[in-house]
């Protein structure tokens, strides 16, 4: 939910960016000369890159904050989808990020704020048209992958057409009760939806996420606005009707536009910690869903999209640093377990009210989704070929 973290970062994603620099920064010393690395030197106001050319296959991004806000950084195609992205970078803090370009023309994009189009230069990667060279079943992990971002798409629809029903037919309790289903898909593979640049703000935007000049009244849209309605004001009107068929329409744009998604091995891994981003900014915190408080159940389909690349991605990745899938092994069985804390039994989605949870247990799950987002971090460079 790219613009529903366009807030006040909160202490917990500060401390989530500290946390995910340690152990790569030192890391990636090394090759800081290579032609595929552009630094990039992000401020306030100035978004500085080290070239503007680099070889077409894999590119690396060493980034580093010197500004006193929060940014994120995008590779961007001419047309402003995603290639790769790392938000929530502190300042004061660097971040590596590793993706694969084809020859043609990119845009370097730094949000200062994490807020607007980002201060941008222009970069091209040269040479063949191309794919990066990889492993063969890194090319199955992304087919797989395809797959299974697709269906998660379709069995999005009808869960939240019952919810859009629901809501045109006036039915409160039967509105609220399918919300926190209909969003499950979406949260497993929010970063493919994201890597659009479009659909994201019209479905999952909270209030505060609106850009600048944007009225709530008529410009708020998607699922955030209609739970506001339905937990907060407690009534369903013209408008939420309206909202509704608007969701599914929406959902129906992303729905046909997934499969043409562009993904790569190194987007997968980079969007599995994206995924671990988004649980640190807005559900462990309490922001993402603060009406319904239904955070936890977005918490655990973002952690089981993360879960999905990983798994596609680990056979390659164990082989170039087994100590690294060994950690994330750990990691990710640690997290799964305390989240089935808060649920009646393992196969159940119905999680224990956000609201419910305390200081010291939102704390342990801060704790548990810093320590698997740091390794997470070093996946993508992992599966890149050596």
């Amino acid at each position: 939910m790219r613009a529903a973290r366009l807030t006040v970062v909160t202490a917990a994603a500060t401390a989530a960016a500290l946390t995910a620099v340690t152990g790569c920064t030192e890391k990636s010393k090394a090759g800081e000369g290579s032609d595929h690395v552009i630094n990039v030197t992000a401020t306030d106001d100035k978004c500085e890159v080290s070239k503007k050319e680099v070889p077409a296959g894999h590119l690396e991004l060493a980034i580093e904050n010197k500004g006193s806000k929060v940014t994120e950084v995008y590779v961007l195609f001419p047309d402003d989808r995603v290639v790769t992205e790392r938000e929530n970078i502190g300042p004061g803090t660097k971040q590596r990020v590793t993706a694969e370009v084809k020859a043609g023309d990119y845009q370097i994009a730094c949000k200062p704020g994490m807020k607007g189009d980002g201060i941008r230069q222009a970069i091209k990667a040269t040479g063949k048209n191309t794919a990066a060279k990889r492993d063969p079943r890194l090319d199955k992990a992304v087919a797989e992958y395809r797959a299974y971002v697709q269906a998660q798409a379709d069995e999005t629809l009808p869960l939240a057409e019952k919810f859009a029903q629901a809501v045109k037919d006036g039915d409160l309790r039967a509105a609220q009760a399918a919300y926190a289903g209909s969003r499950i898909g979406w949260e497993r593979t929010e970063p493919v939806a994201e890597s659009f640049g479009d659909i994201d703000p019209k479905v999952d935007v909270r209030e505060d996420g609106l850009e600048d000049g944007q009225d709530p009244a008529t410009d708020w849209t998607g699922w955030h606005r209609l739970e506001k309605a339905l937990w907060q004001d407690k009534k369903i009107g013209d408008r939420e009707k309206e909202l509704a068929d608007l969701l599914i329409k929406d959902l129906k744009d992303w729905q046909n536009r997934v499969g043409k998604a562009e993904i790569t091995p190194t987007s997968m891994a980079n969007g599995a910690k994206e995924l671990l981003d988004e649980v640190a900014t807005g559900k462990v915190t309490g922001e993402e869903e603060r009406y319904s408080h239904t955070d936890l159940v977005d918490f655990k389909a973002n952690v089981e999209g993360a879960e999905k690349s990983y798994a596609l991605l680990k056979p390659v990745a164990q082989e170039n640093d087994a100590e690294l899938t060994a950690e994330l092994d750990r990691q990710f069985a640690a997290l799964d377990t305390l989240l089935d804390k808060y649920r009646a039994d393992k196969a159940s989605y119905e999680f224990t009210s956000y609201d419910k949870v305390g200081e010291a247990d939102r704390k342990e799950l801060s704790d548990a989704v810093n320590a698997l987002a740091e390794p997470l971090s070093r996946l993508a460079a992992a599966v890149v070929a050596k």
